[in-house]
């Protein structure tokens, strides 16, 4: 469930909803759409290693993740004005 807010399942959940198109193409849509991001994701990390080393990548990509999540944490913690 807490995967549910991620904006593009939401809107495969609204796809669905709507009736306008059959369930099983809305799924296959979705799931070629996660492939096909997936692919270029695999692609980009292959091109970016040729410049940047592995450890390098994993410390940004690392480094991210926290700096997103301390966000994340200060932006709820925070009072609301």
């Amino acid at each position: 469930m807490a995967e549910l807010g991620d904006k593009t399942q939401l809107a495969t959940l609204l796809f669905s909803a709507e009736g306008k198109v059959s369930p099983w193409k809305v799924f296959f849509a979705a799931g070629a759409a996660l492939l096909v991001a997936t692919a270029i994701g695999v692609i980009a990390g292959q091109a970016l290693a040729k410049f940047v080393s592995p450890t390098a990548l994993k410390i940004v990509a690392g480094a991210g993740f926290l700096i997103i999540g301390a966000w994340t944490l200060y932006s709820g913690l925070k009072p609301a004005a």
